[in-house]
């Protein structure tokens, strides 16, 4: 039974417990020597683990999406934390374990999102755009359930790219209480389309945890296989021209810069806003990450996503707020 968790370990705390291996690489160290260098996680986040002078054996045994059981000591480093093994074990009996001790997942049941998502896909006006949603989506459906939108980062948890994209249109919708000039068909496709091929960019698991990258997503990366989904399906379907290429665009052009994925800028406003409210969710999804074990009053480590910042947790609480207004 596992009784040591990251989010409550600090410097110095000495561990033997149940960790699941998120990722791992061998290297060398500068005497040659072979270490491992892993993330273990487990439902409260990840951390760093090293294994030096890892034997052939050790390194046969390590696989991603398995647990160990890892005896070490908790060290700092760059403001992080990192776990120092000195002896790892490959679970032998399974009763020992719990796996919901050990996989993450969005804090909403995906059924439920499913739901939401199709409500939104409804609410689509235009037959064309609608039709191309509703195809893609058919083929994506069972996978949808469990998927991440990342291997790491944000969203990096199961079902984490169904929470992402309903977080995203429900965001849209209120910005449409707001400016009554976006296209909203326009923009609930390109906010339902623009990471959908993050499940052919990436390998994963029922639990939401991926062991790597598929040579297409190495090679092309998500928004460019999104692209070629959208002007496949929309050539079969006969789609307007017009519609296919806006749709290709809005992928196209929602990382914003070269240097993220995108060559072109977003050239028309439902563009420019699928880039910013994936760019608002997943910077909310971070700083809820940032503090899930912090206390109040207190920062967190430094967060590379965040620029290393370290994030405050508030003591201000927000019942307080409820009694000012």
């Amino acid at each position: 039974m596992k009784k040591v968790f990251i989010g409550s370990l600090i410097e110095g705390d000495k561990v033997e417990d149940f960790f699941m291996i998120k990722s791992t690489d061998t290297k060398t160290d500068k005497n040659g020597n072979f270490y491992l260098d892993m993330v273990a996680g487990d439902n409260t986040g990840e951390m760093i683990c090293r294994k030096f002078r890892a034997t052939p054996d050790e390194i046969d045994m390590i696989s991603v999406g398995e647990i160990f059981k890892i005896k070490g000591i908790v060290k700092e480093y760059n403001s992080s934390k990192n776990l120092n093994a000195n002896q790892i074990e490959k679970v032998i009996e399974p009763d020992q374990i719990n796996i919901l001790d050990f996989v993450s997942a969005a804090p909403v049941n995906p059924e439920d999102m499913l739901e939401t998502i199709k409500a939104y896909i409804k609410k689509i006006g235009n037959k064309e755009i609608k039709n191309i949603v509703i195809e893609i989506y058919r083929q994506y459906k069972e996978k949808l359930m469990y998927y991440p939108a990342a291997k790491s980062n944000h969203h990096s948890v199961k079902s984490g790219l169904l929470y992402h994209m309903m977080r995203m249109l429900k965001s849209a919708e209120a910005l449409g209480t707001v400016y009554n000039n976006i296209n909203m068909d326009l923009l609930y496709a390109g906010i339902l389309l623009h990471d959908i091929c993050k499940i052919e960019e990436m390998e994963s698991n029922t639990l939401g945890i991926v062991s790597d990258y598929t040579m297409e997503g190495k090679l092309l990366g998500h928004i460019i296989m999104g692209i070629k989904l959208i002007e496949k399906t929309a050539e079969k379907m006969g789609i307007d021209r017009e519609i296919s290429v806006m749709l290709e665009h809005m992928l196209l052009s929602h990382h914003y810069y070269a240097d993220f994925g995108s060559p072109k800028k977003p050239m028309f406003l439902e563009a420019e806003l699928l880039h910013y409210i994936d760019m608002i969710d997943a910077r909310v999804y971070d700083f809820e990450n940032a503090i899930e074990n912090v206390k109040p009053g207190e920062f967190s480590d430094n967060i590379w996503v965040l620029d290393n910042r370290n994030v405050y947790y508030s003591l201000f609480d927000k019942q307080d707020q409820l009694k000012l207004e």
